[in-house]
């Protein structure tokens, strides 16, 4: 007589796992650089008739006192040179930013590493 084989996990193959599913079908007319070049330009032209119609309903002039330099400038003219300046401020902070950064990851990948 032969022992009754031990009863425990089952040895036999594992169950076989359902098939990975396939990929999503690409879609046609997706996001190119014409596709962005166009919805860019849409904006564009939307901030363009935004600004313009904030120019005419604020052309009264004012004067403005800065560091000694007394001008008489537009309202509008005088709002968008100061944003333009923030922005130009903001870009340069960032620029720094960006250069000090790459500055250290090319610092980084020239050491050695010590293993």
């Amino acid at each position: 007589m032969t022992a009754p084989p031990l009863q425990g996990p089952a040895t036999g193959p594992p169950p076989a796992s359902s098939p990975a599913p396939p990929p999503p079908p690409r879609r046609r007319g997706g996001h190119t650089r014409i596709s962005s070049l166009h919805t860019g330009l849409i904006a564009g032209a939307a901030g363009l008739t935004v600004v313009m119609i904030f120019v005419i309903q604020n052309a009264h002039s004012v004067s403005i006192s800065f560091l000694g330099a007394h001008l008489h400038l537009s309202l509008a003219v005088a709002l968008l040179l100061a944003a333009i300046s923030g922005a130009v401020v903001m870009a340069a902070a960032g620029t720094a930013r960006i250069t000090q950064l790459r500055r250290i990851l090319r610092r980084t990948r020239r050491k050695p590493q010590a293993s």
